[in-house]
């Protein structure tokens, strides 16, 4: 059985070493929490100061600009469509959300809200016309918005259909990986603080269960931060505590049942991530302040993949294998996946 863990572990530790990780810094020092990739070729981040990047290569060179008239907002959520059309959100209050289809050089307000309270963690769509944008509660509700035109009107979701959380429950907009849309219509939204769990809906929002999850709680710093779900019902979770990123207890499980039960791993991640994703096969790979790290076994085992530090979020394009990971003034492209 040892001998078997040791084999297990020694293959993975040298499958992340044969993989490549390309850094390309950005000439910025601004963070970026926000990132969507398309296709092999076309991707977007966004982040603070009011900054979106776009590249069409692959990741090789990125296009920077600042949205006028918002250079004081950190635009934490984006989705985008294609090369020219995308959504991007603010954290914080006030909220605005913005579409561009020119690719950024102009961009619609189409969305505000100056609610004291309001904070949006995330967006994803199921397709180009349907999706959601969720963040902490408003009068004990979570924070539900939906569109059905690919972005053009976002409407609040009525109270008889959100979420209710408990005390000093809500969510962090810390990779935009809190909130997955799959299939046609389930959504899976992740939270954090006094209380960890998952929020499932399989209509599209209209109604809500809810899964509890070993994750660490107890303090408004504490939680999942991502979840991620491959379409054999296999739920990974990541998180820990950010004021103590090399934490390494309750911080990182699995489910191979849709959460109904979960697991710790035999060797986890070395401290709190931001992010994790799904990248095919039983492969996964979490980022987070500390490094990131990779596995091969859906969970079950973790193994460094880069020391690199203050990256914050990774997403594998939605057509193809393109991978980047997104961080303070700077992007990778992970390849040889």
């Amino acid at each position: 059985m040892r001998l078997t863990f040791i084999l297990c572990f020694f293959s993975m530790f040298t499958f992340a070493q044969t993989n490549s990780w390309k850094t390309i810094p950005l000439n910025t020092n601004v963070s970026f929490r926000g990132i969507s990739v398309i296709n092999d070729s076309i991707a977007w981040i966004s982040g603070g100061s009011g900054t979106v990047g776009r590249t069409t290569d692959g990741g090789n060179s990125w296009i920077l600009s600042k949205v006028a008239n918002y250079e004081s907002k950190d635009f934490r959520s984006i989705y985008a469509f294609d090369s020219q059309k995308a959504i991007i959100a603010n954290a914080g209050s006030p909220a605005s959300i913005l579409k561009t289809e020119n690719g950024g050089l102009s961009w619609q307000l189409v969305y505000y809200s100056n609610d004291s309270d309001i904070f949006i963690d995330g967006v994803d769509f199921w397709n180009r016309q349907e999706g959601l944008i969720y963040g902490d509660p408003l009068n004990g509700m979570m924070l539900v918005l939906s569109t059905t035109d690919g972005g053009q009107k976002w409407t609040n979701v009525c109270d008889a259909s959100r979420p209710t959380l408990r005390p000093n429950e809500s969510s962090f907009a810390a990779s935009g990986t809190g909130i997955r849309c799959f299939a046609k219509q389930h959504v899976i939204i992740s939270t954090g603080g006094f209380n960890t769990r998952l929020y499932t809906s399989c209509d599209k929002g209209r109604t809500w269960d809810t899964i509890a999850t070993p994750m660490l709680a107890g303090r408004k710093t504490t939680g999942i931060f991502s979840v991620a779900r491959n379409p054999k019902n296999r739920i990974v979770i990541v998180g820990g505590d950010y004021l103590i990123d090399t934490l390494k207890t309750n911080h990182v499980f699995y489910s191979n049942n849709d959460g109904k039960t979960w697991k710790a791993p035999n060797k986890p991640t070395r401290g709190y991530r931001e992010c994790v994703e799904f990248v095919g096969k039983n492969r996964w790979i979490c980022v987070g302040p500390g490094g990131s790290d990779l596995s091969i076994d859906n969970g079950k085992s973790w193994a460094p993949l880069s020391n690199e530090k203050n990256f914050h979020t990774l997403r594998k394009a939605r057509n193809g294998k393109l991978l980047i990971a997104s961080g303070k003034g700077k992007v990778a492209i992970v390849s040889a996946f």
